[in-house]
């Protein structure tokens, strides 16, 4: 008998611990599952030398699914993911102006969109995604900050955010990881790689990444999600290249 088929899709977990030095937890996590191969998953670390951090990180993940799953579902999902953000940036930066006990209140916002197969992620701040790809990590997203303490783009200090968007295809036993800076402030990459590996389940792997940060002693609140790829994904056709394109477009045959 021929084995069946893994259906193409994913299984996803989120994990969020306050840590053994904070009085409360800024981070906020939040997943809108859009069917068995899409989702929408965001991350946020509200910026805590200010009032309000939680309100801002919750507010970003909350508006970012809200914003995406209101536009047209046939855009790109980079471009919906964009406008999401920008859409919280702006939402928070409104609210902070009008409340004085909010005043200057920000957050970090990384998100990803799995659409049959591809990966779109739009990033603000220091939160991270990797790639885990046969045991090795590689950070997708480029840490926004001059020093560990303080942050050159964040979502809801300016009335425009200026938003970092990627979109690339993943594979079958690919995982992704988005995390605060609670956890890879203090867990290296290879680390990282190794929690995700060592756990089919994203629920364990979750519980491993931050077991590991509050075993290194972190000072911060602690936030993990793991989506890992099961099943085949789409084939895609190599690209043709430009001169390629160019002949089809033309009408010339190669």
């Amino acid at each position: 008998m021929e084995p069946r088929a893994v259906p193409a899709g994913f299984e996803l977990a989120m994990l969020s611990d306050t840590g053994p030095s904070r009085a409360h937890n800024e981070d906020r996590c939040g997943v809108h599952r859009m069917g068995p191969a899409s989702a929408l998953v965001v991350v946020a670390d509200g910026v805590s030398s200010y009032a309000g951090g939680d309100t801002a990180s919750q507010m970003a993940v909350d508006v970012t699914l809200r914003a995406y799953h209101e536009q047209d579902p046939a855009a790109r999902s980079d471009t919906r993911l964009s406008r999401a953000v920008q859409q919280a940036n702006i939402e928070i930066h409104d609210l902070a102006l009008v409340v004085p006990e909010l005043r200057g209140m920000a957050t970090t916002l990384t998100t990803v969109a799995i659409v049959d197969g591809t990966l779109a992620a739009a990033h603000v701040g220091d939160s991270r995604l990797y790639l885990i790809r046969r045991g090795r990590a590689l950070q997708l997203t480029k840490d926004h900050r001059a020093s560990p303490t303080v942050l050159t783009r964040c979502v809801g200090r300016e009335l425009i955010a200026a938003i970092d968007r990627l979109s690339r295809p993943v594979e079958q036993g690919d995982a992704l990881v988005l995390c605060t800076d609670g956890l890879h402030g203090v867990v290296s990459d290879e680390d990282i790689a190794a929690c995700v590996t060592a756990e089919d389940d994203p629920e364990r792997a979750c519980r491993a990444l931050v077991d590991a940060a509050l075993a290194r002693h972190t000072t911060d609140n602690v936030t993990a999600a793991v989506i890992r790829i099961v099943g085949p994904t789409p084939l895609r056709r190599p690209d043709p290249g430009v001169g390629a394109r160019l002949r089809r477009f033309l009408g010339r045959s190669p």
